[in-house]
């Protein structure tokens, strides 16, 4: 028989067995990237989580034989509800066994917390932040995660929510560039070079890591206006706007993060991240002893480049930003002499332009992500 509990977000015990579930959960699978253990944490702290500031969840877990079998998150984010004008509910951080009655009575009980609330519907997986990964993993489980910017999860799991009656809300599909395909077109050096004289379109150039973290708020709010009309869209809190810039930064290289400025404004950006799968799975949650050291040296010897967040505010798209971003970071990538394959993480099927971009520039599109949706009666 499995029992649901409510998790005491007071209780350390408690939380530690809630996070600690996926840990166990995936110990032995290879594609699976472990979160950070001070990140894994952060969620279900309601004093230092933004979240919280605006918002409320709480958090369950299915427990059978007096073993953790399955957990789940319900989330009220008031922001996305007033901007949209609706009352859904979300999930998020949902795990479970291959069993149909342990993700029943999960769901059941978020949506029995979603009705007390007066929500009419629940979607997700979508997290606390905006800066979360989206999504149930539905196509490529063969490939490893991208560090913790997506979910990963067994195969199964669409089969256990579909069950439910769950159905497909928006896909978010990852797409793979191998090196040569950054061989920018001659057609797009000359929109770049267009946009730039033209448009008057610049991009900044970071010369440290210092002076990068000194534009962060400014990154931070950029951000925030350039998804304004994305699905996912709501406007962020200054709180919600640290946390996010702090999460991007964490393995940022300054050369890979690309502004487009209009005069002083910030109009577009494009970031790209080493990729420390390795490390953050060597590292098991753990950033002491080594964990750091390791994700630093990860940094200068992996293969790969994560590309995650790319946006041009609404009022200067079609300008040649796209094609301006494009060609920079070609040229940045390029110059370290250390990279072979991109990856650009989890694009929303709704940016039709900037998925007919990949697609000039070969990329393959091998994961998606599905956000859910049901109507609760």
């Amino acid at each position: 028989m499995v029992t649901i509990e409510k998790v005491d977000t007071e209780n350390k015990a408690q939380v530690r067995r809630f996070v600690e579930f996926q840990y166990d959960h995936y110990r032995d699978c290879p594609q699976w990237v472990p979160p950070l253990f001070v990140d894994a944490y952060l969620p279900l702290n309601r004093k230092k989580h933004p979240f919280f500031e605006h918002s409320e969840a709480d958090f369950f877990i299915a427990v059978r034989d007096d073993q953790i079998v399955g957990r789940i998150c319900a989330a009220n984010n008031r922001p996305y509800n007033d901007y949209h004008k609706t009352n859904k509910g979300h999930f998020h951080l949902f795990e479970s066994v291959e069993d149909p009655e342990v993700a029943r009575a999960l769901f059941e009980a978020l949506f029995d917390w979603a009705r007390s609330r007066g929500l009419h519907t629940v979607i997700g997986p979508k997290g606390l932040s905006s800066f979360d990964g989206y999504g149930i993993q539905v196509e490529g489980f063969e490939h490893r995660q991208m560090m913790t910017m997506m979910n990963y999860n067994y195969d199964y799991y669409p089969r256990l929510v579909e069950g439910l009656g769950f159905e497909k809300e928006v896909d978010f599909v990852s797409c793979y560039l191998p090196a040569e395909a950054f061989h920018i077109p001659e057609r797009i050096e000359r929109i770049a070079q267009w946009a730039m004289k033209r448009q008057h379109l610049q991009i900044k150039h970071f010369k440290s890591k210092r002076e990068l973290l000194q534009w962060a708020p400014r990154i931070g709010q950029a951000a925030n206006q350039a998804f304004v009309n994305n699905w996912e869209y709501y406007p962020l809190s200054a709180g919600d706007i640290q946390y996010a810039v702090d999460n991007i930064f964490l393995v940022a290289d300054h050369r890979m993060i690309k502004l487009i400025l209009h005069g002083d404004e910030i109009v577009g950006f494009l970031f790209a991240f080493p990729d420390v799968s390795a490390a953050l799975q060597r590292a098991r949650g753990r950033l002491f002893p080594f964990g750091i050291a390791d994700i630093l040296l990860e940094m200068k010897r992996t293969k790969t480049v994560a590309a995650n967040g790319m946006g041009i505010l609404p009022a200067h798209q079609g300008t040649g930003g796209n094609a301006l971003l494009y060609y920079e970071m070609a040229q940045t990538l390029f110059a370290f002499n250390q990279f072979e394959h991109v990856e650009m993480t989890q694009i929303a099927e709704t940016t039709h332009q900037m998925r007919a971009d990949l697609k000039n520039l070969n990329g393959v599109e091998y994961k998606n992500h599905r956000v859910y949706r049901k109507a609760l009666a």
